[in-house]
Parts: C-alpha cells; sequence; structure tokens
C-alpha cells in the first residue's frame, strides 16, 4: 500500500512538470515576471550618442569642417542655462560686519553644443589678443539654439572692445565664463573713447554664469603718472596721457530678454562694472563686483529703460552706486545684497537738462550697507519733470554711513547749477526698518517747492550716531516733505509735515508717466 502511494504521487509530479514546460505556468516562479527591465550600458549609449551626434552636424553642414572652423563638442559636463531662481535664505545683517554670501548653486548639465575659445585659437596666455578667437566662438555659437560659449577656467585672454550682438542669434545662448577676460589696456584700441567693452545686444535667454571674472583693468584710466616720480616709467606715462576721456563700461546688455548673470566676479571697470539698458527679465545673482572706493564714477550695476530686473544674493564695492537706478525702470527688486564702500543704492539723478524720468515700483529690502557715502537716496535735477513713484526701502543695516536716507530734489554734481522751478515728482516712498550707525545726518529730504515730496512714510527708525573726526554731526533736515510717521524715530525727524501738501496739487501734466 506504501509503495502505491508513492509510486502514484511520483507520477503526478511528472504530470505536473509536462504541463508547466508546455504552458509556461512557472514562469513567475522562475521570477520572469518581476524582473526590471535592464538599462542599456553606458558603452552602448555613448556610442549612440556619438553615432547621434555626427549624424546631426553633418546635417547642419557642419560635416567637412576647415582648419579655422574648428567643430563643435558635446559636453555633458558644461553648465545649462539656469533663469536663477532664489538663493539660499541671507542670515540675519550685523552690524559691520556684513553679509557672508552662500555658494551659488551648483550648475546643472547642459545638453547643448559647446564652442571653446581655445578651439577657435584663443591662446589665454595674458598677453595675446584673443578678440577674434572670442568673435569666432560668437559666430558659430550664435547659429545653435541652447549652444555654450566657454571660457575655460585657468587661462587669461586678452580681448578688445567686443559685441556679441542678435538680433538673428538662436535663443538661450549660454556664456560658460571660468577664466579670466582681461581689457585691452593700448590707448589705440579705444580710439577716441567707446562706451562700452563687452556688450550683448538683442538677445533672448542669454546667460553669462561661471566662476571666472572679469577685469577691467581700470587703474590704467583712473591712474594718472606724477611729473615729480622719478621712477615713473616714461613710456607708460606716455600710454595713459593717450586714454580717451570716454571710459567704457565693463559688460553692458542692451535690448535683451530673459538676462541671467550669475556666479562671475567684475572688477576695476574702468566706468560703471555691469549696465543693462533696455532690457526685461533680468536676473542677477551670486554676483562679486569689486573696485577701489576712490575709482571715479565706477557704478556697481546701472539700470536704464530695463523693467523686471531681481538682483539678490550680491556683494558690491565700488567708487560710485552700488545699484544705480535710471529712468524707464519699473518693477525692480533688490534684495540681500551687501554694499559699501561706495554711494549706496540710488534712484537717479532723474530729469537732467530738463528730460522726462519716470521709475516706479522698485522694491530694495535686506541690504547691509558699510562705510557708504550714502544709503538709499533719491535725486533728481532741477528742471525736470516726470515720476517716481510706487518705492519701498526695507530692512537697511547701515553701519558709519554718512546718510542713510535722502530724497534730493536739488541734485548737481557741480559747483552751483541754475536754480529752476519744475522738478520730477516724488510720491509714495516708504522707509521700513532702516537701523544701524551715521556719521553726518541721518535723513535729509530736500524737495521742490513747486513739486513737494509726498505720500513718505517712515517706521522702525533707528539711526545713531558715530563720530568721525572728518565729518561735523547734523540734524534731520526737511523742505517741502510731507507724508507720517508711522511709529517714533530715533533720532526724532520733526521736520516731516504730516499730511499732503496744501491743495494736493502733486501731479501737474507733465509729471504723468
Amino acid at each position: 500500500m506504501r509503495l502505491g502511494l508513492k509510486g502514484l504521487t511520483f507520477l503526478l509530479l511528472l504530470i505536473l512538470l509536462v504541463l508547466c514546460s508546455s504552458v509556461h505556468l512557472c514562469d513567475a516562479r522562475s521570477g520572469k515576471h518581476w524582473r526590471h527591465s535592464r538599462a542599456p550600458s553606458t558603452s552602448l549609449l555613448r556610442r549612440k550618442g556619438k553615432a547621434k551626434n555626427s549624424s546631426s552636424h553633418k546635417q547642419n553642414g557642419q560635416g567637412n569642417q576647415s582648419p579655422y572652423q574648428p567643430s563643435p563638442s558635446t559636453s555633458p559636463t558644461a553648465p545649462d542655462n539656469q533663469s536663477g531662481g532664489q538663493g539660499p535664505t541671507m542670515p540675519a545683517p550685523s552690524s559691520g560686519t556684513g553679509y557672508t554670501l552662500p555658494p551659488p548653486p551648483p550648475p546643472a548639465p547642459s545638453h547643448g553644443t559647446v564652442f571653446n575659445v581655445v578651439d577657435f585659437g584663443a591662446k589665454g596666455d595674458g598677453v595675446t589678443d584673443d578678440t577674434q578667437a572670442f568673435e569666432a566662438a560668437w559666430a558659430a555659437a550664435c547659429k545653435v539654439e541652447a549652444s555654450t560659449v566657454l571660457v575655460p577656467s585657468e587661462l587669461e585672454f586678452v580681448v578688445g572692445p567686443i559685441s556679441f550682438s542678435g538680433p538673428y542669434c538662436k535663443p538661450n545662448i549660454l556664456f560658460q565664463l571660468d577664466g579670466t577676460i582681461l581689457a585691452q589696456t593700448s590707448a589705440r584700441v579705444w580710439g577716441s573713447g567707446l562706451l562700452q567693452w563687452l556688450e550683448f545686444t538683442k538677445l533672448t535667454g542669454i546667460a553669462i554664469q561661471g566662476s571666472g571674472v572679469i577685469n577691467g583693468r581700470g587703474q590704467e584710466w583712473w591712474t594718472y603718472s606724477d611729473p615729480n616720480d622719478d621712477d615713473d616709467n616714461d613710456a607708460f606715462r606716455v600710454e595713459l596721457d593717450k586714454m580717451p576721456q570716454i571710459k567704457p563700461t565693463a559688460l553692458r546688455f542692451y535690448g535683451s530678454s530673459n538676462v541671467t548673470v550669475t556666479g562671475i566676479t567684475i572688477v576695476n571697470s574702468s566706468q560703471c562694472h555691469l549696465k543693462f539698458d533696455s532690457c526685461q527679465g533680468v536676473m542677477v545673482h551670486h554676483l562679486t563686483i569689486s573696485s577701489p572706493e576712490n575709482s571715479p564714477n565706477t557704478d556697481g550695476i546701472h539700470l536704464q529703460n530695463s523693467r523686471e530686473v531681481n538682483i539678490h544674493h550680491t556683494n558690491m564695492a565700488c567708487g560710485d552706486d552700488c545699484v544705480s537706478i535710471q529712468t524707464g525702470c519699473s518693477d525692480i527688486n533688490i534684495h540681500n545684497v551687501n554694499c559699501g564702500p561706495g554711494h549706496g543704492i540710488s534712484i537717479g539723478g532723474l530729469g537732467r537738462y530738463n528730460t522726462k524720468a519716470c521709475v516706479s515700483n522698485v522694491t530694495v529690502r535686506d541690504v547691509n550697507m558699510f562705510k557708504t557715502m550714502n544709503g538709499v537716496r533719491i535725486k533728481t535735477w532741477q528742471g525736470g519733470s516726470g515720476l517716481v513713484q510706487g518705492i519701498r526701502f526695507s530692512n537697511i543695516q547701515v553701519s558709519e554711513v554718512q546718510t542713510p536716507i535722502i530724497i534730493d530734489q536739488f541734485y548737481c554734481d557741480k559747483t552751483t547749477c541754475r536754480n529752476q522751478t519744475s522738478a520730477v515728482a516724488v510720491s509714495g516712498v516708504q522707509y521700513e526698518n532702516i537701523r544701524g550707525t551715521f556719521t553726518i545726518k541721518p535723513a535729509h529730504f530736500a524737495c521742490s517747492d513747486n513739486s513737494p515730496c509726498s505720500e513718505i512714510t517712515l517706521t522702525g527708525i533707528q539711526l545713531k550716531p558715530v563720530i568721525v573726526p572728518q565729518f561735523h554731526l547734523y540734524n534731520p533736515f526737511c523742505w517741502q516733505a510731507f507724508g507720517e510717521l508711522y511709529t517714533p524715530t530715533i533720532p526724532p525727524i520733526p521736520c516731516l509735515q504730516i499730511g499732503k501738501p496744501a491743495g494736493n496739487s502733486v501731479l501737474s501734466d507733465g509729471d504723468l508717466c
């Protein structure tokens, strides 16, 4: 009986094995249904990628390259064209110490075509003029959407005046700056004078990023040789004497949209370091700008006829305004920046030569200023027209700033200026949490008799004097300034007239923007 059962069991097992092999009922047991699809090997991907790139170059007419037209390369490590989102939150400002900027976010890999300036003949030895190589690399990149112009690290490229221009360039070009670009110091290169050195015009989605440096070598323009100095080189002195009086801006963007500048350093521009003119959608962050305190007219960032501009997490030290906001600007947001030394953050001067000027919707917040001439300032010339409105200065930490709060409708950069009755109107200016120390005067409101300042509001103003031997301390000054004190100020500012100007005649037809 026991043998019969064993035989029957063995027979049933044989039948089951036959059924499994014929109808695949055991696939699940062997793991076939649970096994994930395996990705192709990286070597296979590389082989496919090379074949694809090769064919695409031929389709674009780049299959046969001349010796002077290097083939573009596709680099998996080149940074992508970033739009520049908000950086990490800055720590709270501390008196006199400044912010510690967080490191910039790591660039994302790019899938675009890379044009290395070295492949186009650039030497990068700090002596040879590499202007033509940069022009050739740009001309090639201009034809390819989302391409990258690469300025490689550990090299110094001497470049003369150059325009990287559209409007026929493809969009979203990335200028990856990891090396150093040096300005030409030969007077003959500049001729009778140029307004800019490196210029990007009429482009969409242009971005400059990297860890590199733009060095304007402005010392050649600021310094004038001492005739009594026997050590002064005669050839060098002659070269300086030939430098034109018109000094160039180091880096300028004109007529462009969706512009990003991040990570780079701009030093020693002969005049303004970074300028945006007639641009829309600008993002500047994790930038460093530096020139000596006594370098003349070396604004950090200059804005004109531009809107939707964001500047944040940036260090600026220069010989003029850290940020200068001129006519035609609106929707400007500046936050989490260090300024100093320099002349502070200014709107204006506006209305020069009896012109009309309009600036609106400007926010400057979470800023640290150290030993600047001014803090937050609005300055207009006599005789102008137009309107400054919708301005907010908030959470400004000042340390040994000469005059932290200024509205000056009598601005004059000469010894005397002609008195004129008309002025650019100033209305709706909020000052919130302006705190720290001053060395001359806490607040200065000098407004026009014909067009008084209106709707000035002060909240949380706490400014204490610091005695500096070369300065004399003054009380707050107001003239034709109207508004509200929402909280008591330190020191008291009793000269601000509460309410609105008599007759409320703030705006004339010429003031409307």
